[in-house]
């Protein structure tokens, strides 16, 4: 070895050196790492030029954070994308989930970009709310320094549209931050406005950001934008569909298939926990009911963002027309001037409700146009918003099932009038498309719903009706990694002899072991309806042994009651045999979460 080989070797940190040394700088700010670099240099006695002693304050004041707060990958998916681009435009960029900062850390980043998705009504995210919280606290600080901007994505059939986002904007405004840019609130058709917000930003983040890029002295922080498959939401990859089968019993009062999908020469990869994605097309039966009740020609030309194709092939596969947007209702009153439809736009409540539960052809056919309006195809597409994909929790472990991918759906159907409507997506995968079709999908990864990382850790799992999808991929994957850690599953449906989703397998689970513990909740099998809330209640005293001992706890399914209620009983459960007050109860549930020790997939 050279003596400048050797002397260069001295002076550098090894790997586990360097880890530590970045996890101990990793709250300072810019001023106190400025301080902290010429201590450093005192202490080993080395003449360091001012210039060097800066060196790491410079890097830090010079990147540009992204941030994103995401329950079912949307947001990650626009910060990822952000921080590709504002790499490219030569940024020292740092993407993170809120999850991954510790919330004082706020205070040392100088130049933030928050993507925020909103949970249920109005609620962050689980990996922003530890963030949020902090901010919105008496412990904030001030952040004068700080310059942002926020991207929001919601759903305007919710009441508390981007709340999340807008929560966050108004925080930093109020502890002192600039706004690079103002906030863009964005519906679930998102992309158009996500990339002209984005376009905007890094163009005056690059403003902003005037620091010499030829500083060789400084490591940049790292950028984490990571490269999956080549497939993705905006590149689906066409799929087979191998099996689409019923498995309620032929007098259930709901229909929920079992289906079976091919990845085969993908590359596609999923863990339990992750959703898959489904671009579906709306049902031509439907497409021809609506054309037919606007009078209007197939085969006339319109045109969607930048594609000009017929009128049928948009309504079929370009815009959604099974789930309608409030901005539809509002559209069509004005169009007809019904008198059950004006009403509506003085009751944001009733709109939305409305919205919820007509399919646009109900509205069309409900409400003629008022005389002497033209309506034209391309304005009767333009009033629609863009079919967007459903996500799917997974119900399979790629360790059991290699390159296929299963999904437990619930069919939506209603009856309207004479004539029975389904859900877009959950019709087409039921009734669209036969055994041996294509299906276009994508994996959306869930990193907000994971097994744990030791494999001896207990579970519990609460997944009523179609919730209980993902914990048939636990089990399989905990099965295939001879993971010794206890398993108890908590399910209801209606009734027993109908509803029981896959109870063959869980009885198996059950007989092997693998499954220590299964609590049943068939709410329309006695006089008295009892929900899966009720079993945690009547085993409060082992739930809170096995949290005592470190189990980690899921739930799965839908948002509106059975999650709010089991987070009840869960509190409740903790307050009584912990012998906590409620505020005890309540710091008990969030360090839980805050170790993701208690994850949420509802929707």
């Amino acid at each position: 070895m050279l003596p400048e080989q050797k002397n260069l070797n001295q002076t550098m940190l090894d790997t586990k050196q360097l880890a530590s040394f970045k996890q101990s700088i990793q709250e300072l700010s810019p001023l106190q790492l400025a301080w902290a670099s010429g201590y450093l240099a005192a202490k080993a006695e080395v003449a360091v030029p001012a210039s060097e002693s800066l060196a790491v304050a410079s890097a830090a004041s010079s990147t540009l954070t992204i941030l994103y707060g995401s329950q079912t990958g949307n947001a990650k998916g626009v910060a990822k994308e952000l921080a590709a681009q504002a790499s490219a435009e030569g940024l020292t960029v740092e993407l993170k989930s809120m999850s991954e900062i510790k919330p004082k850390a706020i205070k040392n980043i100088s130049h933030l970009l928050i993507v925020a998705s909103t949970n249920g009504e109005g609620e962050a995210p689980d990996d922003a709310i530890a963030l949020h919280e902090f901010l919105s606290s008496k412990k904030a600080p001030s952040l004068k320094h700080l310059h942002y901007s926020v991207l929001a994505l919601g759903d305007t059939s919710y009441e508390y549209f981007c709340q999340t986002g807008k929560d966050f904007d108004s925080f930093l405004e109020k502890l002192g931050a600039n706004r690079i840019a103002p906030r863009v609130d964005c519906d679930v058709d998102y992309d158009a406005d996500a990339k002209a917000w984005s376009k905007q930003v890094i163009t005056e983040s690059k403003s902003l950001l005037k620091s010499d890029t030829s500083t060789s002295n400084v490591v940049p922080l790292p950028n984490v934008v990571s490269t999956d498959s080549s497939y993705s939401k905006q590149n689906p990859f066409a799929a087979e569909l191998l099996l689409s089968q019923k498995i309620t019993g032929r007098d259930s009062a709901k229909d929920v298939r079992h289906v079976e999908i091919d990845l085969a020469d993908s590359g596609l990869s999923y863990q339990p926990g992750d959703a898959l994605g489904v671009w579906f097309e709306n049902a031509p039966a439907l497409v021809e009911e609506l054309i037919s009740a606007l009078a209007f020609d197939g085969e006339q030309q319109v045109t969607v963002g930048a594609e000009s194709l017929s009128l049928s092939q948009a309504l079929t596969s370009k815009v959604e027309i099974t789930q309608t947007a409030i901005n539809f209702v509002e559209f069509w009153a004005k169009a007809s001037q019904a008198a059950h439809l004006l009403p509506l736009l003085e009751d944001k409540a009733l709109l939305r409700q409305y919205a919820a539960n007509n399919q646009v052809v109900d509205i069309v056919k409900s409400a003629p146009l008022v005389q002497g309006y033209e309506l034209t195809a391309q304005t009767f597409v333009d009033a629609l918003r863009k079919i967007t994909p459903r996500l799917y929790s997974i119900a399979s472990s790629q360790s059991e099932v290699e390159e296929e991918v299963h999904l437990t759906v619930g069919l939506v159907q209603y009856q309207a009038g004479d004539t029975i409507r389904q859900g877009g997506a959950s019709g087409f995968l039921a009734n669209g498309v036969a055994e041996g079709g294509k299906v276009k999908v994508f994996i959306e990864h869930n990193d907000n719903f994971r097994l744990p990382a030791d494999s001896n850790t207990p579970v519990i799992m609460i997944g009523p009706g179609t919730g209980v999808a993902p914990f048939r991929a636990f089990m399989q994957e905990r099965e295939a990694t001879a993971a010794t850690g206890e398993n108890w599953l908590f399910f209801g449906d209606q009734t027993f002899t109908q509803d029981f989703l896959y109870q063959v397998e869980w009885q198996n689970y059950l007989k092997s072991g693998l499954l220590t513990k299964i609590d049943l909740a068939f709410s329309r099998d006695q006089a008295k309806k009892i929900y899966v809330q009720d079993r945690l209640r009547e085993s409060a005293k082992e739930v809170f042994a096995w949290l005592e001992k470190g189990a980690h706890v899921y739930v799965c399914g839908d948002m509106s009651r059975m999650a709010k209620d089991v987070e009840q009983a869960l509190l409740d459960i903790i307050a009584e045999q912990g012998q906590l007050s409620n505020e005890q109860a309540s710091a008990y549930l969030k360090e839980l979460r805050d170790a993701k020790r208690y994850q949420k997939d509802v929707y």
